[in-house]
């Protein structure tokens, strides 16, 4: 008998169904009950990471505290379990590809001619199993990446099939994510979708286990039973997914079918023991139940598509919930800011987020940006790009360091207040050569930051090349704007603020990647928090 079980999640009909959301639901449910759990996710793109990817592509990239750049659903993991992920949890076809040809470049195959099968699927076996070998988890649970049927997923699924059977009975199962549409046309949900993708599942020597349904409607008894006759699945192994208001209800929607007792069921482990899950349900009680609302901007350039900024929007919803309080993302393009935007949109909101990001392209609206709500004392957070633009602004509108600027958007500036690390100057390779990961971050005792935390060493994750420029910080800290937080092994600056103003912070790590519904990041918190004072204070006086 294998010491950890193991739970595969693959995807049929469409993408987007929701696979991540349900992996951690599930995952949730069994950490709920005393299950030391972890969720990996294989992702069938020839990238080796997501970290050269644009966020059009495929959202924002997910850091982890051992610095690997990793697909989105990672961020999913964490906010629901509250345990960290590592390089373990996110494995791509370029990493398994990168992998077997430096093997075979070793001479570690004796010759051999290199092939899908074993060797590409062998690699995936392997890395499936690492941190079920590791002995911190009792259940690995695996999401693959794409739809059941597409050319880039075979080798994973024929990697799962071989697993499954290598073994053993009670050890491995497959669930199974479908699509049951509506067709308002017939007034009805069809089923023949989901026999189709579990045929097609079949086809490469996998039987579903479990299927997951997801609908824009009820399943009704006669659907459910049809599908389990038509899948060769048990009855109660039907579990109905329909459309929530939130991803933070699944857990106890997948509670409700009792999708963790089939699972436990199927695995031979107890199911004795009911989900702790009043937390859980405490935030979702606060979440759902908020005393009052704030308006807060989102300044970037990828705000069409929301998942760029994933992890963003989450800490809001918790730190929202934190704080009693409604948070209203507002999405400004950084492109198209004007003097009508920043006075008909940035004027009435009740805090702005400048959002991280790479490249020239609509700096100059978020510079705009941060000058208007440095002047009108509107509570600010600058994160990674958006620090490096406050500091931008303040050396050009305060210090009168006319061009100021990174070396990133003009590397012939008089002013570099954001300059390239020293470290980064000889590298030429994009993927996976930025500071990266946890560090570490020392806090004055008499700043925003450090009452934020309440303690004076902290760690964050980090994702960038450039840097705040020591060279000025004198003149600049002289005009005003404090640089409180500080790498204690570079003494690169990793915190700003503007004391004088009501609520003004930049920092240069990625604070939303920390933020769980267990742990709402103490930063994102105090925002909302100034948010709420400065509506407070502003419908005051309208009022008065």
């Amino acid at each position: 008998m294998a010491d950890t079980k193991y739970i595969f999640v693959t995807g049929g009909v469409s993408s987007s169904l929701g696979k991540g959301i349900i992996a951690a639901s599930l995952a949730k449910l069994l950490q709920a009950r005393g299950y030391k759990t972890t969720i990996q996710k294989l992702d069938p793109y020839i990238n080796v990471d997501p970290g050269t990817l644009n966020p059009y592509e495929h959202g924002e990239c997910y850091v982890t505290d051992d610095g690997a750049e990793t697909d989105l659903d990672l961020g999913h993991y964490e906010r629901f379990l509250n345990v960290n992920t590592s390089q373990a949890n996110n494995v791509t076809t370029g990493r398994i590809y990168q992998s077997v040809i430096e093997k075979e470049r070793r001479g570690e195959f004796l010759g051999k001619t290199v092939q899908v099968v074993p060797h590409i699927t062998n690699e995936i076996k392997e890395r499936i199993q690492i941190l079920g070998k590791s002995g911190d988890f009792d259940i690995v649970i695996t999401e693959i990446g794409g739809t059941v049927g597409d050319i880039e997923s075979l080798p994973y699924i024929e990697s799962v099939r071989q697993l499954v059977w290598e073994l053993g009975d009670n050890n491995g199962i497959v669930i199974h994510l479908t699509l049951v549409p509506y067709l308002s046309a017939a007034g009805e949900l069809k089923t023949k979708p989901t026999q189709h993708s579990v045929k097609t599942l079949m086809e490469s020597g996998i039987k579903a286990d479990i299927l997951v349904c997801r609908t824009e409607h009820e399943l009704s008894d006669d659907l459910r039973d049809k599908l389990a006759l038509f899948c060769n699945v048990k009855r109660e192994a039907v579990i109905q997914s329909i459309d929530a208001s939130t991803i933070y209800d699944v857990p106890n929607m997948m509670l409700e079918e009792g999708l963790d007792k089939v699972v436990l069921n199927r695995l031979a482990l107890s199911d004795s023991s009911e989900p702790e899950l009043t937390k859980w349900n405490n935030f979702l009680q606060r979440h759902k139940n908020p005393k009052h609302e704030v308006n807060i901007g989102l300044v970037g350039k990828y705000v069409e598509l929301q998942d760029s900024y994933k992890s963003i929007l989450e800490s809001f919803i918790h730190a929202g919930a934190e704080n009693e309080v409604k948070v209203n993302v507002e999405y400004i393009h950084s492109e198209y800011i004007s003097e009508k935007v920043l006075k008909e949109k940035i004027s009435r909101l009740d805090g702005v987020l400048v959002a991280p990001g790479f490249g020239e392209r609509g700096i100059e609206g978020k510079i705009s940006t941060i000058k208007y709500v440095r002047e009108n004392n509107i509570p600010f957070l600058g994160i990674c790009l958006g620090m490096q633009m406050a500091v931008i602004e303040f050396s050009r509108n305060v210090l009168g360091l006319k061009g100021a600027n990174s070396t990133e958007m003009d590397d012939s500036t008089l002013y570099p207040v954001i300059d390239l690390m020293e470290e980064q100057k000889d590298i030429t390779h994009m993927g996976g050569t930025m500071r990266l990961g946890a560090w570490k971050c020392t806090l004055e005792e008499d700043s925003i930051a450090y009452k934020v935390y309440g303690e004076k060493e902290i760690s964050e994750r980090h994702r960038h090349r450039y840097e705040f420029n020591n060279s000025f910080k004198d003149q600049i800290e002289a005009a005003g704007m404090k640089a409180t937080g500080f790498n204690p092994d570079t003494g690169l600056v990793e915190v700003v603020e503007i004391p004088e103003h009501p609520w003004f912070v930049g920092v240069q790590y990625h604070p939303e990647y920390k933020s769980t519904v267990a742990n709402p990041h103490p930063l994102f918190v105090a925002f909302v928090k100034a948010a709420l004072g400065h509506y407070q204070k502003k419908n005051s006086a309208t009022l008065a």
